[in-house]
């Protein structure tokens, strides 16, 4: 992120770019020449210890450059395609056997390449799959793009119809740089910048888009890394102290008679981790300055009761109480639950969703507005308008990271100060929670109930099916019931519903027909869902054939069978989540992946982490070092920035630095008002604004 003075630059009076190119440029975010500073290479060839090809060594990872001289098709065993290129010292052949027909159109006689890999020695040196370059016409010719560290920008077919390859980006920086074009205003304090030895900014930018040597590379990369933490943590720093700072919340001070007695009447122990967050809780609601606290455990460890029993507190405070689920199946679940165990306490716990009856919304709203104690579970059907609290003193939202950063600001706002609790059924890390929510106080339900079995994970392939459905009927007829999951994503859910359908068609009439199996999905009417429930929790349905509706919050014990059709299609949580659906009882419980033999291969680590682990906090961070961190949080969603260079697992050392630094800043000087603080100032009242709305909110 850059602070350029001159924000409206029109890109297309740069030379290399013109009307045509800044158009294509702006419609993936690069209006501005701050923006375009940001457009960061996507890798770098150094080109500055070239190999030449009489100097080749076997063994040796080198780059090496040279002309097309002979290109063609072999079948040996298996077709492959190769190529022969020169540098006027020798001679070099690279062979590709997967995809030799796509490589056939890529490269051409006469075409320069880079060519970078291990170097393999058969009837001559040889490269074989090396990662490749080809080189404009007279890229050879100039030292804009040899005898150097060259960046390599990245592309989409706009760019490439534009012509804004590689070539010309790093012509169009080179005269950028030429011209002595503004770059950026430094906004790190000097006393920062010398304790942690960075490079100023506008160094950094010039090494980033025209890099002198690796060194002075590194330190520009570990610079821009350092700063897209800092941003974050800047943010979360100023909202600690913004909420430090707020008008007094509700000091819940009555003591809570009901939870009290829920508590005694608990048929099983609650494990020390539910005990210590309950007195985390507790504590933050008995002060007068707002709870703003993150519950996050593992499938299965009991967040929920921990939820009731923060709901009784306020309750018994002569406090309205909302708790928001992502889906009605789930608030359909919690409605369900939660009437369970408050029932004998005559708590007054209602449901409300997109599919309650008008007449039923009317009189939920006459009472609302007559502020007795209430405990509203719902759906984004809460944040409604016609939906108004007169007294709401809790907010409790589960699954948060499945709403907007604004549907979670405007149920808050329907309380004056309320206390928020958000809870997530998907680890973090301790300590990258703290970065993704550090203006959240985070409680963490790291132990499992004493009665809970490891449930056993095996992946198995699609002509394994016979044996598959066998070991369910097994399990179904010893009296035990089972999961059937399909996929359902948005892209192709019309699709998706109807392979699901005519599986459970195929699946109740053929494979399963001396069982009772149901159909669950998303769009069947709620009261349709609820009743399907209803049978399936009292045993009466023997198998669930379901889309991902069941992901979180089902809660059957019976249940000891999960099986994942097309599981290839699933990420890492949502496997877990699914998972979790059973071993929530004291029988033994499996899991069962089933997919195509030929798929992907980060498909492949997904299958075998999950039958290697059973612990969600692991899973997470695997899924992390998978999908990165914007995919993980949902950028979008939570108002967590998509770093470009950065990545809180590989760069822990840096994002640790980062945080030190920028709560110290905000620790004394909490307004940014001293000189050396004018620059972050400035950003924070620019660039930073509308995240920084998005920060306090989530």
């Amino acid at each position: 992120m850059t602070t350029s003075a001159d924000q409206t630059y029109e890109l297309q009076f740069i030379k290399g770019i013109g009307p045509k190119r800044a158009a294509v440029l702006a419609k993936y975010g690069i209006r501005t020449l701050s923006e375009l500073w940001d457009f960061f290479p996507r890798k770098y060839v150094d080109r500055s210890r070239m190999v030449a090809l009489n100097a080749l060594q076997p063994e040796q990872e080198v780059t090496v450059i040279g002309k097309v001289e002979a290109a063609g098709m072999r079948r040996l065993r298996k077709q492959q395609f190769y190529i022969v290129i020169s540098d006027e010292s020798g001679l070099l052949e690279a062979v590709w056997f997967n995809s030799a027909q796509y490589f056939k159109n890529v490269f051409k006689v006469g075409d320069w390449v880079s060519l970078s890999g291990k170097v393999t020695f058969y009837r001559g040196f040889q490269m074989l799959h090396p990662d490749y370059d080809r080189l404009a016409s007279g890229e050879m010719d100039n030292l804009l793009n040899t005898g150097k560290i060259i960046p390599f920008y990245p592309q989409n077919e706009a760019f490439k119809r534009s012509g804004l390859n590689s070539h010309t980006l790093r012509r169009i920086f080179f005269h950028l740089l030429q011209s002595k074009a503004e770059i950026a205003s430094e906004f790190l304090p000097e006393a920062l910048r010398r304790t942690r030895r960075f490079l100023p900014l506008e160094a950094s930018y010039r090494q980033m888009h025209t890099p002198e040597d690796n060194e002075l590379l590194d330190q520009a990369v570990r610079r821009f890394k350092y700063q897209e933490f800092f941003f974050l943590q800047l943010m979360l720093a100023l909202q600690r102290r913004h909420i430090k700072s707020q008008p007094d919340g509700i000091a819940f001070t009555q003591k809570s008679e009901r939870l009290s007695k829920l508590y005694a009447t608990l048929p099983f122990s609650m494990t020390e981790a539910q005990k210590r967050v309950v007195r985390e809780i507790r504590n933050d609601m008995r002060s007068a300055a707002p709870m703003n606290r993150l519950l996050q455990g593992d499938v299965g460890a009991g967040k929920t009761l921990v939820a009731v029993m923060a709901a009784l507190i306020a309750l018994d405070n002569g406090r309205q109480v909302a708790l928001m689920a992502p889906t009605e199946i789930l608030a359909e679940q919690h409605a369900l639950s939660i009437r369970g165990m408050l029932e004998p306490l005559q708590v007054k716990v209602d449901l409300l969703t997109g599919s309650t009856k008008n007449k039923l919304r009317k009189a939920l709203a006459e009472e609302l507005q007559k502020g007795q104690p209430h405990l509203l579970i719902g759906t984004h059907a809460l944040i409604q308008d016609t939906v108004g609290f007169s007294n709401l003193g809790l907010v409790i939202i589960d699954e948060q990271h499945r709403f907007g950063v604004m549907q979670r600001g405007k149920l808050i706002g329907k309380g004056s100060q309320p206390d928020v609790l958000v809870m997530t059924a998907t680890p973090i890390p301790r300590t990258l929670a703290l970065t993704a929510y550090g203006s959240l106080d985070v409680s963490v339900l790291d132990e499992m109930p004493a009665n809970r079995k490891p449930i056993s994970t095996v992946w198995r392939f699609d002509n394994k099916a016979a044996q598959i459905y066998d070991f369910v009927a097994q399990r179904v007829r010893a009296g035990e019931q089972a999961y059937i999951v399909f996929p359902l994503v948005e892209e192709s859910e019309k699709l998706d519903l109807k392979a699901a359908t005519e599986s459970f068609e195929a699946l109740r009439n053929k494979v399963f027909k001396d069982f009772n199996v149901a159909l669950l999905h998303g769009r069947m009417k709620s009261a349709e869902k609820e009743e399907t429930m209803r049978l399936f929790a009292a045993g009466e349905i023997h198998i669930l054939v379901s889309t991902t509706v069941i992901e979180v919050g089902v809660d059957v014990a019976n249940a000891t069978i999960m099986l994942i059709e097309q599981a290839e299609r699933f990420g890492l949580s949502q496997l877990h989540q699914l998972r979790g659906r059973v071993g929530r009882g004291h029988k033994k419980s499996y899991c069962i992946l089933k997919t195509p033999y030929n798929i992907g291969d980060v498909a492949q680590q997904r299958m075998k982490i999950m039958t290697a682990t059973n612990d969600g906090f692991v899973i997470a961070e695997k899924d992390l070092e998978l999908r990165g961190w914007g995919d993980f949080f949902g950028t979008r969603q939570s108002g967590m920035p998509a770093f470009k260079l950065a990545n809180p697992i590989t760069d822990r050392e840096v994002l640790d630095m980062a945080r030190e630094d920028a709560f110290s800043i905000v620790d004394k000087d909490p307004f940014l008002r001293k000189a050396e603080h004018q620059g972050l100032k400035r950003l924070v009242q620019t660039d930073l604004k509308k995240r920084m709305k998005m920060i306090q909110i989530s």
